[in-house]
């Protein structure tokens, strides 16, 4: 049985898939697991790839969502998106790893998403 904070997840997650449908991306895959860890979305527009994360809140009490990223959330998001685009053979590919932000209210109202491109910055190559 789901306990509420997986509900609360697969909510946040599938209102950014439809969020993103509905902006002209394609949903190539969902929940990507690798070593590394996990990306909630992976999708395509154009030529360019998008790793999403999705956090989903109901309140403020652990921070805004765009705090969850930490250096060694970044780090584990980059190295999962460089083993799918190893794995998928399309290294070559723009990308970038966004966030999309899903806030409820207590009563489960939805408040405007906010979805931050470039939200973890890549490592130049030198």
């Amino acid at each position: 049985m789901p306990t509420g904070r997986s509900r609360l997840g697969y909510t946040g997650e599938k209102l950014a898939r439809q969020y993103l449908e509905q902006t002209g991306y394609r949903i190539l895959e969902t929940n990507f697991r690798c070593r590394w860890g996990e990306v909630d979305i992976i999708a395509q527009q154009d030529q360019l790839l998008l790793f999403v994360e999705v956090k989903t809140r109901r309140s403020a009490t652990f921070g805004i969502p765009e705090e969850s990223i930490t250096k060694a959330k970044a780090q584990r998001l980059i190295a999962a998106a460089e083993t799918y685009l190893d794995q998928s053979q399309a290294a070559d590919s723009h990308w970038r790893i966004d966030l999309i932000s899903v806030e409820m209210d207590r009563s489960g109202k939805l408040m405007p998403l906010r979805h931050l491109q470039n939200a973890v910055e890549r490592p130049s190559s030198s």
